[in-house]
C-alpha cells in the first residue's frame, strides 16, 4: 500500500449529490401537527420528519402560497 494516493487522480469527477445537503433547523411546531405527521408515519413506516421535509419539498416545487385568514 502506498503512503500517499492522489486524490483528485482517483475520483476526478465532482460529487453530484454536493449541493443537495441538508442544514439543520431548531422550530416551534404545533403539537397536534407533529401528532398528525407522527400518524402518518406510524402508517408508512417512514420517520415522521422525513414526511415533514417531502412535504415541505412538495410545498417548494408547486409553488404553494400560505392562505392568511
Amino acid at each position: 500500500m502506498r503512503d500517499e494516493y492522489d486524490i483528485k487522480a482517483l475520483n476526478p469527477r465532482k460529487n453530484p449529490y454536493a449541493g443537495k445537503t441538508k442544514q439543520q433547523v431548531t422550530m416551534n411546531i404545533n403539537v397536534s401537527t407533529i401528532n398528525y405527521f407522527k400518524e402518518m408515519s406510524s402508517e408508512s413506516g417512514i420517520p415522521y420528519q422525513i414526511l415533514i421535509n417531502l412535504y415541505l419539498d412538495e410545498c417548494v416545487k408547486s409553488k404553494k402560497k400560505i392562505q392568511f385568514a
